[in-house]
């Protein structure tokens, strides 16, 4: 009997299938990590590919008539790699590129360092209130730098989130690009109008 166990004990016939499920589950969640992020870096080239093509389309003369067909050029380009995404486009116009994404100016009578109280700001985009952006919508005129920004959401391809915590069933990507238009005419720059804050 002590014999057989001996034998039994220094057997080791099937210990490579034993190893290899253990082994198995963390292999496949490695690869499928390895796979998503890969599909993601690939989409995210893309789609940063496709947005600097259609904003250049952007900056011509009478682009704003064809924004269908512009966006059309980023949402074919996105589809072909992942159909099922969809697709969000803001475009905001700057008088220059010193501009993008900055407040209205305002006096800060008060000095507690936000527009209130009926302090005094300048409209710069006209559309009768103080904004933390002094970006007009849309393509803008003539030598306007404009803030292309298109966002995309698509389930992601391999099951990753099941196995990862804090990972989601879809993944989203944020590209943008500024460019400016070209200068097909002289930039319409009349005086801001003055404006209260609330």
């Amino acid at each position: 009997m002590r014999r057989r166990i001996a034998s039994l004990v220094r057997d080791a016939e099937g210990a490579t299938i034993v190893e290899f499920a253990l082994i198995l589950p963390v292999l496949m969640v490695t690869l499928m990590g390895l796979f998503d992020l890969s599909y993601n870096m690939y989409t995210s080239q893309m789609l940063q590919g496709a947005i600097q093509n259609a904003a250049r389309s952007s900056t011509i003369e009478g682009a704003s008539g064809d924004q269908a067909g512009i966006d059309g050029i980023v949402t074919r380009a996105v589809h072909a790699i992942s159909p099922a995404a969809t697709l969000q486009f803001d475009r905001r116009a700057y008088a220059s590129f010193a501009d993008v994404a900055r407040p209205e100016d305002f006096t800060d009578v008060n000095g507690n360092g936000s527009c209130d109280n009926g302090e005094p700001f300048e409209d710069v985009n006209a559309n009768g209130s103080w904004d933390a952006d002094r970006a007009a919508a849309g393509f803008g005129g003539a030598r306007d730098a404009v803030l292309y920004s298109v966002t995309v959401n698509y389930p992601r391809p391999f099951p990753i989130a099941k196995f990862i915590p804090g990972q989601t069933s879809d993944f989203t990507l944020r590209t943008q690009t500024v460019l400016r238009n070209q200068p097909y005419g002289a930039q319409e720059k009349g005086a801001p109008s003055m404006g209260n804050c609330s």
